[in-house]
This record gives structure tokens, sequence and C-alpha cells, in this order.
């Protein structure tokens, strides 16, 4: 029988890819979002994508905060393990409203956490972060770098994975995988899922998406006098597909290696690519020239 696996936060944007992905590769799976950054509509078009395999997701609308609610979708199904990507990730937002962010990530966290163990599905890929790294001294990150958050949302992340080691220690059935992502770019081929934030967007990719189609007049890059090629900031992407891949990778670890722990994992390319450098390959793959704003820091 295929194994069974929940993805809370599955409509979104990795999520939805992870969950096609893992259709693909032949899970049956349930998906649990409340949709406050997300679209259902991603959900029918992941059906779609996987042909044949479309039939074995199940979609629920629901918080992970509502225990009850929960509760009562693993009374339905026994899952053999969990992805965890629920939760508010925009980094300005956290510092703006901390108590939101902490009152979501993880009350949210423990509650999904708690079903789990009373349900014995104790296996667990959680969708950290590497803003846990704060401002690294060196590079390339490791996952043996030092850990310091140095905003609300990635002190959440930076947490969870703490409470995942406490509990990974009181309790060695538990197996659970820390993915810290770098900064997930990109679609699926088809073009038909992908990354469309509500409001403004909090990453460099959609902003230049959203000027290729019309929907901003210009980008503009803040910082051009940065100590890298071409002054402007530099970062390790990743894509979307590669990412959702990675968590196929985790899942396959957990059933096939029985000393699995609490592990940590850095998900990104370990090379770094300018602002300027990712908006020319844009412009190139695209025929799409964008106008641009350029503006100092200092």
């Amino acid at each position: 029988m295929a194994r069974r696996v929940l993805v809370t936060g599955g409509a979104g944007y990795i999520g939805s890819h992870t969950v096609l992905q893992l259709l693909l590769d032949g899970f049956d799976v349930v998906v649990v979002d409340n949709l406050d950054n997300s679209s259902e509509v991603a959900i029918h078009r992941i059906v779609k994508l996987a042909g044949r395999f479309g039939k074995n997701l199940v979609f629920h609308k629901i918080d992970i905060r509502d225990k009850e609610a929960l509760e009562k979708v693993f009374a339905m199904t026994n899952f053999d393990a969990v992805i965890h990507f629920a939760g508010l990730k925009a980094v300005g937002e956290s510092v703006e409203k901390p108590l939101l962010y902490y009152e979501n990530n993880i009350i949210g966290t423990i509650t999904l956490l708690e079903v789990m163990a009373a349900h014995g599905c104790k296996k667990l890929v959680f969708s950290s972060s590497a803003t846990v790294y704060g401002w690294p001294k060196d590079l390339p990150c490791t996952e043996e770098s030092p850990l310091c958050a140095m905003n609300p949302y990635g002190g959440t992340k930076l947490m969870i994975e703490e409470i995942c080691r406490d509990l990974h220690r009181s309790d060695g059935d538990w197996k659970i995988m820390l993915l810290r992502y770098f900064n997930p770019v990109g679609a699926h081929p088809s073009g038909h899922i992908g990354e469309d934030p509500r409001g403004i967007p909090n990453n460099l990719m959609p902003l230049v998406q959203q000027v290729a189609v019309g929907r901003r007049p210009l980008l503009t890059v803040f910082g051009t006098d940065y100590s890298t090629k071409d002054g402007t900031g530099v970062r390790d992407y990743i894509h979307v597909v590669d990412l959702a891949d990675g968590h196929i990778a985790a899942l396959h670890k957990f059933f096939e290696d029985p000393k699995i722990g609490c592990e940590v994992y850095n998900l990104g390319t370990g090379k770094g690519t300018s602002v300027l450098e990712m908006v020319a390959a844009f412009e190139k793959a695209s025929g799409k020239v964008l106008i641009l704003n350029m503006r100092r820091l200092t």
C-alpha cells in the first residue's frame, strides 16, 4: 500500500510543489491549509498536473491551531509522516506583529505535535529556514554554523527547531528532519503553479514577475554598493522543484534508515546570485526588459 503523508500548508508556494512531487512519487497525500496566504485553485491545478495520481489527494480547509478539526483528520487516516509548512513567513510583518507570529507559528506547531503524538504518528519533516543563521560571519553556511535569529519570524523557526529537539530527546520514537531553506524561486515547468503572494511580495522573484506582467511599473533595487561583483545583494537561490524533491528525499530516508533521530539539512545550492544577475537571467528567459530603480543604501 502507498504511504500516506499529511502536508500542512500544502496549498502554498513550496507546499503545492511538494504535494505534486509526492503524488508523482506514489504517496497518498492529505493537505490541510487555512488558505490565509494561498488558494484552493492550487489544489485543483495539482490534481490536474498529477494525472492519474490526482485521485490520491484530499484537501481540508483547516487551521492547524484548531485542535478539534485536526483531531478529526487524524481519526480518519493513519499517517506515515507529516510535512509541516503551515505558518506565517514575512520577515517585515513579523517585526511589526511579533505576537501574531509567535501565536500562529509556535502554537500551531505545538498543537500539530500534540495531535501527532496522540495518534502515534512520530515522523516529521519541518519547513525551517536559513534565517536561523542570522547574519553569518562565514559563508557558505553549514549545518554547524552558529544559530542566531535576527527577527521574530526567524525566532519562531529557531524555537520550533528547539521544540523538535526536546521532543526527540524525551521520546526516541520521534524521527524529525529540520530542513533549512535558503531562497526558493521558480515554478513548476507547466507554469500552472508557482509563487503569487497576496499583497506586496517579500521576495525578489515575485516582484520581478509582477513588473514583467505589468502589475508594477518598475523594480526598485535597494543597495548598489555592496562588496559584491556588481554592488547588489547576493543570495543563494534554489529552484522550488528541487526544494520539493528534497522533502521527498527526507521522507525516503525516514523509511530506509532506522537510525534517524532529529536531523538538520540545509537546502540550497551553495552558490550566490546577485540581484542584477537574477534580473538578467529573467530577462533572457522571458524576452522582456525590466525597468529598474537603483537606490544606494548609504
